[in-house]
């Protein structure tokens, strides 16, 4: 098989992002999903995660015991994908019915993270991420060594990205968002 490259090439060019895009994407994306593997079978695992631009490389954290935890140290290959859906674009024929979407997937080898201060940089960084109102250790007390015995902070390494996303004009006729519509 070929290299990470060969799994990140994007078919429609008009619809590809530049690495600037993929970063604030994923400075912003709500969660992301990881796939890991155990044997021939694949496993998703939907998560909070966040970007480290000066590792370049995803944090999340989890349990220290379960089948991701597992399937990390077993077979460290790793593809990660964050998106997010926009308006639903309706057409007279439902072969062009079509969607506005932004997405980013990455692959690379995932780590359990061994290193103290740098589980707790991944901890933090997640904190300032999805709780950027609150002060660390004024409104929450920072991951201690005790909360890393249980804990287990993941990093991925990224080898190979792309983004890619699509947007259409506002007046498109008919676009809607999905919660709009269904209950």
């Amino acid at each position: 098989m070929g290299t990470t490259e060969d799994y990140t090439k994007i078919r429609r060019k008009d619809r590809a992002t530049d690495d600037a895009w993929i970063k604030a994407f994923l400075a912003r994306a709500e969660f992301g999903t990881m796939a890991t593997v155990q044997g021939d079978q694949p496993f998703l695992v939907t998560r909070n995660f966040v970007y480290d631009a000066d590792k370049h490389a995803i944090y999340m954290h989890g349990a220290k015991k379960g089948r991701t935890f597992e399937n990390v140290n077993e077979a460290p290959k790793i593809c990660f994908s964050a998106s997010e859906a926009g308006r639903l674009l309706p057409d007279e024929r439902a072969m062009e019915f079509s969607t506005e979407f932004s997405g980013v997937v990455a692959f690379g080898r995932v780590h359990v993270v061994e290193s103290v201060d740098e589980a707790k940089h991944g901890l933090l960084l997640l904190c300032k991420k999805y709780y950027p109102h609150l002060t660390p250790d004024v409104d929450y007390e920072t991951a201690t060594d005790t909360d890393l015995k249980v804990t287990a902070v993941l990093r991925i390494d990224i080898e190979s990205w792309s983004g890619k996303a699509k947007k259409v004009a506002d007046d498109f006729p008919g676009a809607f968002y999905f919660k709009d519509v269904v209950v």
